[in-house]
């Protein structure tokens, strides 16, 4: 794990890319945004003990999301699932954290997900109505 510096405004990664580290805060802020039809989105503020960029460690895919020191930011950079593993296992509070996160993201992805499958298959109804 190392340690890196970002100054204020500073990019980190970039939709698209594929590099495949995530990333603690230790001290600072970072906005994770995605952009689309040129207006970004915030995702996320990070601060102090958040995590990003996780989903590189585990997937080969490029990441869908930018993130930018918002202040002078101090990062652990995680580059492995070896990494990430030695440090929960030697933080045992941040492993915690780190699965009510990740719980709470999928789960809030499975809601967006069903709503979006009642969309579908109330205008496939709605369709079938008007034929």
């Amino acid at each position: 794990m190392n340690k890196i510096v970002v100054q204020s405004g500073q990019i980190i990664f970039r939709e698209g890319d594929n590099n495949n580290s995530m990333y603690i805060v230790l001290s600072g802020m970072v906005e994770v945004f995605f952009t689309h039809k040129n207006t970004a989105t915030r995702l996320a503020l990070m601060k102090k003990g958040d995590f990003f960029g996780e989903m590189a460690l585990f997937r080969a895919k490029p990441r869908s999301a930018t993130a930018r020191a918002v202040m002078n930011t101090e990062l652990a950079s995680i580059e492995s699932k070896q990494q990430l593993e030695k440090y929960l296992l030697s933080n045992p509070e941040f492993a915690a954290k780190m699965v009510r996160i990740l719980a709470d993201r999928l789960a809030n992805t499975n809601e967006l997900l069903i709503s979006k499958l009642n969309e579908i298959t109330t205008k496939e109804i709605e369709y079938q109505i008007q034929e």
